[in-house]
């Protein structure tokens, strides 16, 4: 699979009890999404491996206990530990108005109602708090938390965000 065709899911942060299960850290709410993912790809020394999901189970803070088929001991396990996982993104359900899928919006040209243009979009930072769009204006970064009150409006046709910023917010970087 090319770069491109894959979404970042999240990273394994760690084996979880003694027959090779391993923690997901998810990057988005898009694993609650995925009724029956089957697979994923392990990125290991720059490799893309596939590993067969055995089971799966969502737990709180965009977390999921994983079994992979094969992986049947926790050293097994422990090399899987701190690498990233990725998904097709053909596997990704349809974004509904308000979600913002990162490799989807990179590019974007990004409007304040206030301030007029103030940049391209460079990727979406999902952190454990709330997810920040990473606006790039002229080699500095800015960033936006992604919330109903400030992201007013994603033209796709157009690749255009609208956004109302709190008045001083963009201030801070410039």
């Amino acid at each position: 699979m090319k770069p491109d065709e894959l979404f970042q899911l999240g990273k394994i942060v760690r084996t979880f009890g003694s027959k090779g299960e391993v923690m997901f850290q998810v990057n988005s709410e898009t694993l609650a999404s995925l009724k029956k993912l089957e697979s994923v790809f392990v990125s290991i020394n720059g490799n893309l491996v596939p590993f067969f999901i055995e089971q799966i189970q969502p737990r709180p803070k965009n977390q999921a206990l994983v079994k992979f088929m094969d992986t049947d001991s926790t050293d097994d396990a422990d090399l899987l530990a701190g690498c990233d996982i990725y998904i097709p993104t053909a596997l990704l359900p349809k974004p509904k108005k308000e979600q913002l899928y990162g490799n989807e919006i990179e590019g974007y040209s990004v409007t304040d109602a206030r301030l007029g243009a103030i940049g391209t979009v460079r990727t979406i930072l999902e952190l454990p708090q709330q997810s920040l769009l990473a606006i790039d204006f002229n080699g500095k970064e800015i960033l936006i938390p992604i919330v109903e009150e400030i992201i007013k409006k994603v033209d796709s046709r157009k690749k255009e965000i609208s956004i109302e910023a709190p008045e001083g917010l963009i201030e801070l970087y410039l």
